[in-house]
């Protein structure tokens, strides 16, 4: 489902800021893998996302999205292969429609539609189902503004529209740091609901080691712009945060104490 090869990526190079974020990734996905990925600061996780996203081209290699090279795509041009979660639960909703508008812009991605549209009666009782589903108490708020929700219910609300129309590949980045423990915890059960009953292929980040270790079939660590560390099935369920912490001290790198202590 995703195929990432020699990507390199420099950010303003050959001047004093120069910074060489992706030094030579290679990465495979096969389809419903759920990859967490952990590292330091500066370690590249965010700039590979943004690079399968399109968000800025490559200096080097290829990405190939369930066998479409989309090395040269931009952006926008990607956008219907992938949903997104970012960070901030202000990204990705609007926040002055009201959450079935927001829910039927979802459904409508990369179809067209005009000015006249509105939600229908049939699609208003498919979205109170969803909603009821992430255990919330959304699904007696259609009309509300999203505006008002909290965090943790933006955050949930956006993973489901990035999955209303089923992506090839889902990106989220560190969906959770902006919440509170016990909505982060939230958060990702439904994540994992998310994706498990629609046979994602997710790829999330995160600096929370135990997070990283309890979530997905597969973990990926970087440091410095590389990947250093992959492990997958039986191995990554017998992992801990101690042996997590040893084996990123081996390469040189080094966690905070949000990604130690989560």
């Amino acid at each position: 489902m995703l195929d990432i090869k020699g990507v390199f990526k420099t950010f303003n190079p050959g001047s004093i800021t120069e910074k060489k974020a992706l030094r030579g990734i290679d990465l495979h996905l096969n389809e419903g893998d759920f990859v967490t990925i952990i590292g330091g600061n500066g370690a590249g996780k965010s700039t590979m996302l943004n690079a399968i996203a399109g968000v800025w081209p490559i200096d080097e290699g290829s990405i190939f999205i369930d066998g479409t090279d989309v090395t040269a795509l931009p952006e926008h041009k990607r956008a219907s292969l992938l949903g997104r979660v970012f960070q901030d639960p202000m990204t990705g909703t609007a926040a002055s429609m009201q959450i079935e508008e927001n829910l039927a812009l979802a459904a409508r991605r990369g179809k067209k539609r005009g000015l006249g549209w509105e939600v229908t009666n049939s699609e208003r009782e498919k979205y109170h189902d969803m909603l009821v589903s992430l255990d919330l108490g959304l699904e007696d708020r259609l009309q509300a503004k999203v505006g008002l929700l909290s965090g943790g219910q933006r955050q949930a609300l956006t993973l489901l529209m990035a999955t209303l129309v089923k992506p090839k590949l889902l990106l989220l980045d560190e969906h959770t740091a902006a919440l509170d423990p016990k909505t982060a915890a939230k958060v990702l059960e439904i994540t994992d609901k998310v994706v498990n009953e629609n046979h994602l292929t997710a790829l999330m980040v995160t600096h929370n080691m135990s997070d990283a270790i309890k979530h997905g079939n597969r973990l990926i660590m970087m440091n410095e712009g590389k990947i250093v560390y992959d492990v997958s099935g039986e191995e990554k369920k017998k992992l801990t945060v101690e042996d997590l912490m040893k084996k990123f001290s081996e390469v040189g790198g080094h966690f905070s104490d949000r990604a130690i202590l989560g």
